[in-house]
């Protein structure tokens, strides 16, 4: 590899890294509201271990699934928290 393509390689890896920024501030704003998913809307995986993807929740408003909402939104939507219970 030469000196032009390790510039291009940096160059293209700084962009990458800062395009990547704005979603982790986005993430800073949210938190983690059990209960209020629908099935099949899930953010990412149960908290019981039954699946570790998103979008696998198999019932509505399930206490051990979850989705990202804005912070201090998640009671107001009826949900928790903490898994399984209420706040």
């Amino acid at each position: 590899m030469n000196t032009r393509q390790i510039l291009i390689t940096a160059a293209l890896a700084g962009v990458a890294a800062a395009s990547a920024l704005p979603a982790h501030a986005a993430d800073a704003g949210k938190e983690k509201c059990f209960g209020i998913a629908k099935a099949g809307a899930n953010d990412c995986a149960s908290v019981t271990g039954t699946h570790s993807c998103a979008g696998q929740a198999s019932r509505d408003n399930d206490p051990k699934e979850w989705k990202y909402v804005a912070k201090g939104t998640c009671a107001d939507m009826g949900g928790s928290l903490k898994p399984g219970g209420k706040q």
